[in-house]
């Protein structure tokens, strides 16, 4: 597996993720799970992600641009979620907020997939992508970590 089908991996995790959230009932405990496990999701592979990957792409002067973007992007659904995080899981502006941020998480993936990867690829070398796989994979870990700590 390389850093793109690990990247992948989540992203699809996030997805299916992003689903489950939508079918639960608003206000139940299988809805605050999901979301406890979507938010972890998010925030450990968005920060694992900028220092194992983004890190290699902005060294070179090609990634910095669209590096940057990215990291924009990874700011306003953190936000998001913090605002989430402090609403009713049962009101409606909470669906309505979740349906902005499922909406821009969607986007930001397939946008990594259908144009940011392509163009890393041609970016990075095979030394630099094996060992952003594996810094990501360390991160990644430690990342859960920490954002299970926080939502204790």
């Amino acid at each position: 597996m390389d850093i793109y089908e690990r990247l992948e991996k989540d992203h699809d995790k996030q997805r299916a993720l992003i689903e489950s959230v939508k079918d639960s009932k608003p206000g139940s405990g299988d809805r605050s799970k999901l979301w406890t496990e979507l938010k972890v999701e998010l925030e450990a592979h968005a920060s694992a992600e900028e220092q194992a990957f983004y890190s290699k792409l902005m060294a070179e002067p090609e990634g910095t641009d669209d590096t940057r973007h990215a990291v924009e992007e990874h700011q306003a659904m953190h936000e998001m979620i913090q605002k989430l995080d402090a609403m009713d899981q049962s009101a409606d502006v909470w669906d309505e907020l979740f349906g902005k941020l499922a909406h821009k998480v969607v986007h930001h993936v397939d946008e990594e997939e259908e144009e940011f990867f392509p163009e890393a690829k041609e970016t990075l070398s095979d030394k630099q992508e094996a060992e952003a796989l594996k810094a990501f994979n360390k991160r990644k870990d430690a990342e859960v970590e920490k954002q299970e700590e926080l939502t204790d």
